[in-house]
């Protein structure tokens, strides 16, 4: 297997935007190819959750290569709901290191402002189990029932999730790409309006629009793909084992510490799916970064913080940079690539050289989780 490097990287500003999804996503791929030092890739990878019922529009590898300026460049789309830029990485990773091909692009976006509230949240339900759904359950109500049950397991209190969206909105407050740019406090998040009890407003990402993309190579630069894995579950949540860990994210994290050669003590940053401020919690345990029963309180002790032991999320996370579904596992990775290279201009996490992107998929029905090191 061939080593690949990640050459470019680019998104666009996430939250409400006018523009179309093919035009943000071109601006995306753009940047990235520009970064790389490429006029043209040799394929692309398309990830887009549900361009047909979001937008009305199918064909979209086609439709994105043709926007982009490359309808003569090979170009497919994958889909594993709300992990589908991690697995498209996966997807234009593999191609590279079978040597199948030496630059892919892989481009991740969505666009959902344009519709209301209750009919994004239908849409992102039918990513779970139809006989839940069928009885009333949506992604709100079952990520609730997760948090509920974590909360009577190990005693993790209100303050310790809250303190999840005070940390990140922090962080995104310092990227100008982000949704949210505004900090929030404990109180804040306390008295936001209740969406699923336990959850509040304040507790769940944001319907955001975006984009964003990278360029994978075989020709060496500053940043090297250590590490990728794939964890799966059952799509119904009541066959599984346990609710208060997600067995796909420690799949995945098994597969990409053995494929890198290294565990968690050596990661200097993270990005963590917290598309609800306690996924945050559970998949810090998880992944390995912190020891079992304690994230919440290394959350409240500042140790995930910008400045603390191991930042988590220096981008704001989907909590506060945004949630724009395929384009987030690509924009974990675009701010890992920009931690490592000395990018993140305001956020910058000093002498950081192993990043790690962790992207959940439905209701942690399809994990990912991607190491990268830098080779200087």
């Amino acid at each position: 297997m061939r080593e690949v490097f990640v050459a470019g990287a680019g998104m666009t500003r996430i939250g409400r935007r006018s523009e179309p999804l093919p035009e943000l996503m071109a601006d995306a791929a753009h940047a990235a190819l520009a970064e790389a030092g490429l006029e043209a890739p040799d394929a692309i990878v398309v990830a887009t959750m549900n361009p047909e019922e979001f937008l009305g529009d199918g064909n979209f590898a086609s439709h994105v290569a043709t926007q982009i300026g490359f309808a003569d460049v090979p170009a497919l789309r994958v889909e594993t709901a709300t992990s589908s830029g991690a697995a498209a990485f996966y997807a234009g990773f593999a191609a590279v290191a079978a040597g199948l091909r030496q630059a892919v692009l892989i481009v991740g976006g969505e666009k959902m402002t344009h519709l209301t509230t209750p009919k994004v949240s239908e849409l992102i339900g039918r990513s779970i189990d139809p006989y839940e759904r069928a009885y009333g359950a949506t992604m709100p109500a079952l990520a609730g029932l997760v948090t509920r049950s974590l909360m009577s397991k190990t005693g993790l209190g209100q303050r310790e999730i809250a303190q999840v969206a005070v940390k990140n909105h922090a962080n995104a407050a310092r990227n100008p790409l982000a949704h949210f740019q505004q900090a929030v406090t404990v109180e804040e998040v306390l008295e936001s309006r209740m969406v699923a009890d336990p959850l509040r407003l304040l507790h769940c990402c944001p319907i955001s629009d975006g984009a964003a993309a990278v360029v994978v190579t075989a020709a060496p630069s500053r940043v090297r793909v250590a590490g990728i894995g794939q964890g799966t579950d059952t799509l119904a949540v009541r066959h599984r084992r346990q609710l208060t860990a997600f067995t796909a994210t420690r799949m995945a994290a098994r597969e990409a510490y053995a494929m890198a050669g290294f565990g968690p003590e050596r990661v200097d940053l993270a990005e963590v799916h917290d598309a609800f401020a306690p996924f945050e919690l559970i998949s810090l345990e998880d992944l390995g970064l912190v020891p079992p029963g304690k994230a919440g309180r290394v959350t409240l002790d500042g140790d995930t913080a910008l400045d603390g032991r191991l930042p988590v999320n220096p981008s704001g996370g989907l909590k506060a940079r945004g949630h724009p579904l395929a384009a987030t596992g690509l924009a974990q990775i675009v701010e890992c690539v920009w931690q490592l290279t000395g990018r993140a201009h305001g956020r910058q996490v000093s002498g950081a050289r192993h990043a790690l992107a962790h992207s959940i998929g439905g209701l942690a029905t399809n994990n990912w989780v991607t190491l990268l090191e830098t080779t200087g």
